[in-house]
């Protein structure tokens, strides 16, 4: 079963995602700017905390598209497709 599956079956829109992406977007702003007011290790470990929150957003943003095409195909999901959004017109899932 596909983890773009699994999302699906537990709730988890692509919107949801694309929430999370932007959600990460903004905590890594708040995160430098907390780190550089909070810490005396300068810019360099503000840079890092930004960075390291920073890169969950295209991690997000690419599950909202697996999931935005999964639901598309949500109706022959449920026929039993192993793979909806990955299998061909005329290919015989099984």
């Amino acid at each position: 079963m596909t983890i773009v599956r699994r999302l699906h079956e537990a709730g988890i829109t692509s919107e949801h995602a694309y929430a999370a992406a932007f959600g990460s977007i903004g905590l890594s702003l708040l995160s430098w700017i907390a780190s550089m007011k909070a810490e005396q290790a300068g810019v360099e470990r503000a840079d890092r905390w930004g960075i390291f929150v920073g890169e969950w957003a295209p991690t997000f943003f690419a599950l909202g598209l697996a999931l935005a095409g999964y639901e598309r195909e949500a109706p022959s999901a449920a026929k039993g497709s192993r793979s909806a959004w990955l299998d061909r017109p005329g290919d015989k899932a099984g």
